[in-house]
């Protein structure tokens, strides 16, 4: 008993550890995007996001998958101890991934001009190219993450994350002004005054392309260091059924496919949303600048903020799958509903008070970080970030599923939710006219159908029971006393002071204290699930001082 809770406590404080890493990345990337802009400009901004939007999708159909894929297979062997098969595994998906990001980097390669011509955006061609060995790069370090992450570590992932985007924000940032500076002077001999935009975008890709190899490097390094652990678990173990590599092709498949498929039906739902808006408000007279400028508030500020707790339901969904794979092999189904219940009250403890409090600081936080004063663009901020709990807890519950081996599961769910939610878009715009709001609305309801049917999926196939009332409703009760305390805060610092930034950053410290009173005081955690979380031991002695247990 003491070593599954051992167990149990390890996965939350390793898919902590990812998360930490995977926020820190995030926030990394926000904070370099805004020199970064000052530098290229928007038409910069334009060939940067239209190379990244190509980039993305090769991406997904080439290697996106692969560490789930690879955590899943490794954890599952590592839990009958089939050392050798977890070697093969790791030799086989190399190979898989040589060959999957060595097809999508020449295929970014040689068809940069064509792919760019078609977005009407040429001059993003060199930025394209630039991205083109990242998918190969990205492959192989998706391998070695999902090994290490089916050996029960998130350490080496969550390192090299972070490695990777300080490398990409300090280079992206020097490569965009030299390049720029350069692509001027090139534009005025040849009469393109575009070729600095074009140039610094390029400039911003370097920095990815120099963070992925670090990442890579990193991971070889650890990998160099474990191998002799790993040769001395092989050795051990050599009486075992030993798998092919065929067998082995045909699992990193089966298990990549379904994945691939949701990855891209979520892909088609931002494309499609696009398309629907800025189609139907065309036909409606709505002008191209406010359609323009709506949109890019949406995709440019707004899903930038919106990531970052989201990712941490990814980052969680990564620790879990390997866990949940071990011990539904094992035919453990007391942990595997365990994990579920305890992952998913996990992400809505995080995910509510995200909500409530972007929702309410949204107009000190666009001023921050973006020196954006349109109130439109803090109601279409206030208004999306309601979806936030339902993506995390959708996107917790697609990892889930795959864990449990219902991999279509969140590949049918996303498939109707995408009709559903292109139906709820289309009768917002047509019938009501709500324009920019009909898209915020839609995404909610796309992450609301999507987190309710994985949640009727995995009751059917796990039967695990979530506590709704300690699950949603406490957390939620605890988000909505800590907005009220940020709002306040926010008001009377501001009135007193004048000054936005430090207005913020004081109402986002009592909103911190106030929801951690708060959730313990109306019983929404316990003494012992808090000592669960990262450094949980420090947070349950603050709350003894503060007389709260």
């Amino acid at each position: 008993m003491g070593s599954k809770v051992s167990k149990r406590n390890s996965i939350l404080v390793q898919g902590s550890i990812l998360a930490i890493a995977s926020m820190v990345s995030r926030i990394i990337g926000l904070i370099y995007r805004i020199p970064l802009t000052n530098i290229i400009g928007k038409t910069g901004n334009d060939c940067y996001g239209t190379a990244f939007s190509i980039y993305n999708i090769v991406l997904i159909v080439s290697s996106f998958s692969l560490p789930l894929a690879v955590s899943k297979i490794v954890s599952a062997r590592m839990a009958v101890n089939e050392v050798e098969n977890v070697r093969r595994s790791l030799l086989g998906s190399l190979i898989f991934a040589f060959i999957s990001g060595s097809i999508g980097m020449w295929v970014l390669w040689i068809g940069a001009d064509w792919f760019t011509s078609i977005l009407k955006t040429p001059l993003a061609a060199p930025a394209l190219r630039v991205l083109a060995p990242v998918i190969l790069i990205v492959a192989i370090v998706g391998v070695l993450r999902g090994f290490f992450q089916g050996m029960h570590t998130m350490i080496p992932s969550a390192i090299s994350q972070i490695f990777e985007q300080i490398v990409n924000a300090i280079v992206s940032v020097v490569a965009a002004y030299f390049l720029f500076k350069y692509g001027v002077k090139a534009g005025a001999v040849l009469n393109n005054p575009k070729l600095g935009a074009a140039y610094g975008a390029a400039g911003g890709t370097l920095g990815t392309a120099l963070g992925a190899l670090t990442a890579l490097l990193f991971m070889i390094f650890i990998y160099l260091i474990y191998r002799r652990v790993f040769m001395r678990k092989l050795r051990r173990n050599r009486r075992q059924n030993v798998e092919s590599y065929r067998t082995i092709f045909k699992i990193l498949i089966l298990t990549i496919v379904p994945v691939l498929l949701s990855t891209t039906v979520y892909n088609l739902f931002s494309i499609t949303e696009m398309y629907i808006y800025k189609n139907v408000a065309s036909i409606q007279g709505y002008n191209a600048d406010y359609v323009s400028d709506a949109w890019g508030v949406y995709i440019g500020e707004v899903t930038v903020l919106k990531s970052i707790p989201i990712s941490i339901a990814s980052s969680l969904a990564a620790s879990s799958v390997p866990a949940i794979a071990a011990a539904f092999k094992k035919k453990d189904f007391d942990e595997v509903n365990h994990q579920i219940t305890t992952t998913t009250r996990f992400i809505s403890i995080i995910s509510f008070p995200c909500m409530v409090g972007l929702m309410v600081l949204a107009h000190p936080i666009l001023l921050l970080l973006f020196h954006d004063k349109d109130a439109l663009s803090a109601t279409i901020m206030a208004i999306d970030m309601i979806c936030i709990p339902f993506f995390c807890l959708s996107t917790l519950s697609n990892g889930l599923l795959q864990g449990i081996n219902r991999m279509t599961e969140p590949v049918k769910n996303a498939a109707f939710t995408l009709l559903a939610e292109a139906v709820i878009l289309l009768l917002l715009m047509e019938v009501f006219n709500l324009g920019i709001y009909a898209v915020m609305i839609a995404n909610v309801s796309y992450g609301l159908i999507m987190s309710l049917l994985n949640r009727i999926s995995l009751h059917r196939y796990s039967k695990a029971k979530q506590d709704i009332v300690k699950s949603y409703i406490l957390p939620l009760i605890a988000s909505l006393i800590m907005g009220v305390f940020v709002y306040l805060a926010y008001q009377i610092v501001h009135v007193v002071s004048g000054h936005n930034p430090l207005s913020t950053f004081i109402a986002i410290f009592v909103g911190i204290f106030t929801y951690f009173v708060a959730i313990i005081k109306i019983g929404g955690i316990t003494e012992g699930e808090l000592r669960r979380f990262p450094k949980g031991s420090v947070l349950v002695r603050l709350a003894y001082k503060m007389r709260l247990f």
